[in-house]
């Protein structure tokens, strides 16, 4: 990966931009983005993340997930017209940006491994997308929220049951100014335990 930016400069200046042109993202730094997830860090080096990528068309897998379970979750007795309404609705949730990768983690069964580190080596293989899309000068957001987490979208990633959608990590263009962050000072958050 080539970039000018540096990782302090990377992890400082990223944001979580959710408004993206509609042009086509390369392969090449979608492939990019994918190389420095792969390389976060895991226990017992077992790699458990997974990455599915949408463009296209191929965004419908997601938008069907998104309508199918509004659908269900509907209140009360809706009318078909609501049904459709609400059904087009979220789906177009799948089409806000041009590239959406689902990232999954597929815990290892061996013994000696913990499923929370796995899950843990697989939102650091996130963390690493994000900074990188951010150093090539593409937009990202990390989304999540329970439709994540229903059933009908481990169906649609044809997840097994002991393998866990953990982001929906939308990518393009950024349509918007990046804002300046703000953190509370570390020194707020940290305890030195010395002897």
């Amino acid at each position: 990966m080539k970039t000018s930016m540096s990782l302090g400069q990377a992890i400082r200046e990223r944001r979580s931009i959710g408004r993206v042109k509609s042009d086509e993202v390369e392969q090449e730094k979608i492939e990019q983005l994918l190389e420095a997830a792969n390389w976060a860090p895991c226990h017992h080096g077992t790699e458990p993340w997974r990455f599915y990528v949408m463009t296209g068309n191929g965004r419908q897998v997601l938008a069907d997930a998104y309508a199918d379970i509004a659908a269900e979750e509907a209140k009360g007795t809706p009318t078909e017209e609501e049904v459709a309404q609400l059904r087009n609705k979220q789906g177009a949730k799948a089409f806000r940006s041009p590239v959406v990768i689902a990232v999954a983690a597929s815990p290892s069964s061996a013994p000696n491994v913990s499923r929370v580190e796995e899950l843990a080596a697989t939102h650091a293989a996130v963390q690493n997308m994000l900074l990188t899309a951010h150093a090539i000068g593409l937009a990202a957001i990390w989304r999540s929220g329970e439709p994540m987490y229903h059933p009908r979208m481990k169906q649609a990633f044809q997840l097994k049951e002991e393998e866990e959608l953990v982001a929906l990590v939308y990518v393009g263009y950024p349509a918007m100014e990046l804002h300046s962050g703000k953190r509370k000072p570390v020194q707020d958050k940290t305890v030195w335990i010395k002897q």
